[in-house]
């Protein structure tokens, strides 16, 4: 692991060296008390990195700036311990805000709609580049980091060492947001019941093939009706046994369930990386100028076709069957620490950000050697599945500065961004929250170390397959206003008022009513939706990629493979 910096940016930072203030003190106490050698700089490094923020925020001293995210260990350690460090650094006190995520989307498209300056920078999802591409009304942080904020970008910042910045970067070739947490939606399973002998023998007797990580919707499937209601006491297991691990609550987070990669992994939308083009996993078909052409299969969309009411209606019915029954009712926030509870054989859709809570110590799924129990794989794929689509959903939880914030706000929580992602604290941070945003940081020897407590994750983020995980793309022309729109109708068809079908004929309509408003007011410019005109559903079935017909049978040969098998291969 290479421990130092380039001879070019220690220099640079000797340039901004001044005589050590009070500041220092407190930041040699941070780093004494913090940091220690969990970072890829050295000691002498640290510091001079350290001097370069006290330098750079001390226009801004005395300054009190709002910033804003959602709720998880990562944020909570930066508005906890790093933004508290950084004020008595720098002088800058940060109100670091821990909210939904829904909230968060909610307070940003506030500002965006009024000017008002509600916050100074937003944490918001790499899915909302779309937006911010089109409506122009963020800083795009390549002009940004050149004019205005030339000042205060520090020079090790390394934009070029983030993971996700292919995420966070327009069409145009500018980068919007920088990258503060990192996570994807994988499988989870108990590695350990997989193992079991009996288990084997019994699954083997029963399906005719072995129990393993599930590649297809019918494996998963089967593996969820196995191990619904089985006596597991004989390995410790007390309570009932589930099969499946969901959600179903009529809440925004009901919304990002599907939109976060399940409908391309059922098989909608187009082949295509990072996300399917023509359509995407939304269903949203643009023209080969990116403007948005239509969602429902009547204007060549996929958000009503009949993978996507396939992925909706095994959902429904792997909840109803094999997930515990307080499932439905919950959300993502609630269900996402239940599968650590010791219960949950599996879930197919489980997100890397309830790793740091799904290792601690004491546990059920976890080992007295702190090794655990579980492991993370990558998830299955459905019928309508075709080589070349997107695997999975990943996403980057990204600073952002409005342009309505006033610069020298702005310019401070910038420097607060970059203290809270920089390679001083970022191996750190990255070990509290377990949500990846440096390369550097994902070689780092403390990592090696710790990769066999972690179940996965860290050979996931060091293989080249991690890039078949991507957010949503830039068809998505504004998520706040269409984002509110699939958990209003999906939760329709969860609680039984519409069928799926029906659902998502409402809200492939629902979203192209977006559209047109967004045509007809035209602020989006020659970057917004210019609709097309509706034909035959199956004139849009006979062209190539989606929307595809209904298939005749939408059961298929089950199919497993070794997890060790597996691991190996993301290594190759």
């Amino acid at each position: 692991m290479n421990k130092t910096l380039t001879t070019t940016s220690v220099l640079a930072l000797a340039l901004f060296a001044a005589p050590a203030f009070a500041d220092m003190e407190a930041a040699q106490a941070f780093l004494d008390a913090e940091i220690g050698d969990l970072s890829t700089l050295t000691r002498e490094e640290q510091e001079a990195e350290m001097q370069w923020f006290i330098d750079a925020a001390e226009p801004y001293q005395g300054m009190e700036i709002n910033v804003v995210s959602e709720t998880i260990t990562t944020h909570e350690y930066e508005s906890q311990v790093l933004a508290k460090a950084f004020e008595e650094i720098t002088g800058i006190k940060v109100n670091h805000d821990l909210i939904g995520e829904g909230d968060v989307v909610e307070k940003l498209q506030t500002q965006m709609q009024s000017g008002e300056n509600i916050y100074d920078a937003y944490v918001n999802d790499s899915d909302l580049i779309g937006t911010h591409w089109r409506y122009q009304q963020v800083r795009n942080l390549t002009d940004w980091m050149a004019g205005e904020g030339a000042d205060v970008t520090s020079p090790t910042l390394d934009v070029d060492d983030f993971i996700g910045t292919s995420f966070t970067t327009g069409p145009d070739g500018k980068l919007y947001q920088l990258p503060t947490q990192q996570f994807a939606n994988l499988y989870w399973f108990r590695y350990d019941w997989f193992n079991d002998e009996q288990n084997k023998a019994d699954f083997q007797e029963k399906y005719g093939y072995e129990l393993g990580v599930p590649v297809n919707w019918a494996a998963y499937e089967d593996i969820a009706e196995f191990f619904t209601g089985r006596d597991l006491s004989r390995l410790g297991v007390e309570g009932e046994v589930f099969g499946n691990m969901d959600y179903g609550k009529k809440d925004p987070s009901l919304g990002w369930r599907y939109t976060d990669a399940w409908m391309s992994m059922a098989g909608a939308g187009d082949v295509g990386e990072p996300n399917g083009l023509p359509v995407d996993e939304w269903g949203i078909r643009v023209n080969e100028n990116n403007q948005p052409t239509g969602s429902c299969v009547a204007r060549g969309g996929d958000t009503n076709g009949p993978a996507a009411v396939y992925a909706v209606t095994k959902a429904i019915e792997w909840l109803n069957k094999y997930s515990p029954p307080t499932a439905m009712g919950m959300t993502f926030g609630e269900a996402g620490p239940i599968p650590a509870q010791g219960n949950i054989a599996q879930q197919m859709f489980w997100y890397t950000a309830f790793t740091a809570d799904t290792v601690k110590p004491g546990l059920p799924v976890m080992n007295e050697d702190g090794t655990p129990k579980w492991r993370m794989a990558p998830s299955p794929h459905g019928v309508y599945w075709q080589e070349g689509q997107k695997i999975g959903y990943q996403d980057a939880g990204s600073w952002t500065l409005m342009k309505s914030t006033p610069v020298d706000r702005a310019q401070a929580a910038w420097l607060y961004a970059q203290f809270v992602t920089s390679k001083t604290v970022d191996v750190k941070k990255s070990h509290v929250g377990l949500t990846f945003i440096r390369e550097s940081t994902i070689q780092d020897e403390s990592f090696t170390e710790r990769a066999d407590k972690l179940g996965g994750l860290v050979e996931f983020y060091r293989s080249p397959a991690r890039v078949q995980w991507s957010p949503t793309g830039t068809n998505v022309p504004d998520y706040p206003k269409l984002a509110q729109l699939w958990w209003q109708n999906i939760g329709d068809a969860m609680s039984g008022a519409k069928t799926p079908q029906e659902a998502l004929d409402s809200l492939c309509a629902d979203q192209e009513r977006v559209l047109e408003r967004l045509e007809r007011a035209g602020v989006q410019g020659e970057l917004g939706p210019v609709l097309n005109e509706e034909r035959d559903a199956e004139y849009w079935f006979a062209q190539p990629g989606a929307p595809q017909p209904k298939l005749e049978n939408e059961d298929e040969e089950p199919i497993t493979v070794s997890y060790d098998e597996l691991i190996q291969s993301w290594n190759q």
